[in-house]
Order: C-alpha cells, then sequence, then structure tokens
C-alpha cells in the first residue's frame, strides 16, 4: 500500500498525526463496542482494517463492587483522617530511633492496628471478597 498523504514528510520526520474523528449513532457505537469486545476502540478498528491480531485486553478488575455504600463509607473515613501522614511519620521516628515507647503509645498503636483491620474488613466485605483469605494474599 502506497502512502500519498502530502504532509507525510512532516510526519514521518517525528511528528504526530493529527487525529481522525468519526461521528457513529449510539446503535452504531453500541455495535461497535460490542464487537470490541473490551478492547480500545482505536486499537480495534486499526486491526480490522488493517487485518492485524487484536491487542490482548488489559482488564483491571472482574469483579464488581458488592456493596457501593459500604465502600463509600470506608473511603469517606480514609479521607477524613490522616492516616498516611501519620504512618509516614511514625516509621520516620522508628527508623530514627526517636519513637519513645510507652503505655500510652503502644495503646495508640494498637488502637490504630484495629482500626486498620476494621477498614480491611469493611473493604473486603464492600468488594465482595472471601474474607477467610490470609493478610498478605492478593485480594
Amino acid at each position: 500500500m502506497k502512502i500519498s498523504h502530502p504532509d507525510f514528510n512532516k510526519i514521518a520526520k517525528g511528528k504526530t498525526p493529527p487525529p481522525f474523528s468519526l461521528r457513529l449513532t449510539f446503535e452504531e457505537r453500541a455495535r461497535l463496542e460490542g464487537a470490541a469486545n473490551g478492547v480500545a476502540l482505536g486499537a480495534y478498528i486499526r486491526s480490522v482494517l488493517f487485518d492485524q491480531e487484536l491487542p490482548k485486553v488489559r482488564r483491571r478488575g472482574t469483579k464488581p463492587v458488592a456493596d457501593h455504600a459500604e465502600l463509600a463509607r470506608v473511603l469517606a473515613v480514609l479521607g477524613s483522617t490522616r492516616l498516611s501522614s501519620n504512618i509516614n511519620q511514625l516509621a520516620k521516628a522508628v527508623s530514627t530511633g526517636s519513637l519513645p515507647v510507652t503505655p500510652d503509645t503502644e495503646n495508640e498503636l494498637r488502637a490504630a492496628c484495629a482500626d486498620i483491620a476494621a477498614m480491611r474488613q469493611m473493604l473486603v466485605k464492600a468488594l465482595g471478597l472471601d474474607s477467610s483469605e490470609p493478610e498478605g494474599g492478593s485480594p
């Protein structure tokens, strides 16, 4: 196939060609998305037009969220805390040896661990995962 685009020399020298736009009806787009079966539409169209192999579909997660309200509650709690900052400060204090381990500190750390375990359980429930999976396992 010979390319006879007037600006091909500019494009070939490292410039990105402009995008191509295509208007479809809602029904046509739905058919196209169904045929693409999760593959990005641009990649699917190129593969069909130029008789190329379809790229593999990368899926983020196959399990749907079981309880959106529970997930929203957990995210709200996480958003309203300074948990990540506090954990970072604790880690820095431990690494420099400046964390005094008093009974109060120990109680607060245990309470924080309990809170984190409770949030984990809420997330497990919200995502519909098996709560019997080991702590270090992948969800």
